[in-house]
């Protein structure tokens, strides 16, 4: 049986980069690949500046909260991408980790957003790729 592979977007308020990521990973992916996200100090909801870029390109994740970064999602994810976290994503041994150095969309107004936005995708499409060879 083919376990599908899982993926965790970790940045620390997991209310941008973040959101955007799993937005288009779940959006491009559909269910072949199972995707989380966390913050390791989550805001209090989601960059309405990210749910609006999100939404210009069709992807709707206005309905996401922020969650906090646990080792359990950590541990049940096979790949774990950080996006400025630093050292604050716990280390397990037989995963695979990147780190997507992103501008942080917060504060930042639509104009700033877009590309963000447009690069995650890029990103994220290579990673697909990858994962559902």
């Amino acid at each position: 049986m083919n376990v599908k592979p899982s993926v965790l977007f970790v940045c620390v308020h997991n209310a941008g980069r973040s959101q955007m990521a799993a937005g288009w990973l779940t959006h491009l992916a559909g269910d072949r690949i199972e995707v989380r996200s966390a913050g390791s100090a989550p805001a209090e909801g989601v960059n309405p500046v990210a749910v609006e870029a999100m939404r210009e390109v069709g992807v709707d994740i206005s309905d996401q909260k922020p969650k906090i970064l646990t080792v359990d999602s950590v541990e049940a994810s096979d790949v774990v991408i950080t996006m400025g976290c630093g050292d604050v994503c716990p280390i397990f041994p037989g995963k695979r980790y990147e780190d997507w150095a992103l501008e942080d969309p917060a504060g930042q107004g639509i104009e700033a957003v877009r590309p963000i936005r447009d690069e995650i995708r890029t990103r994220v499409e290579k990673l697909i790729a990858e994962l559902v060879a």
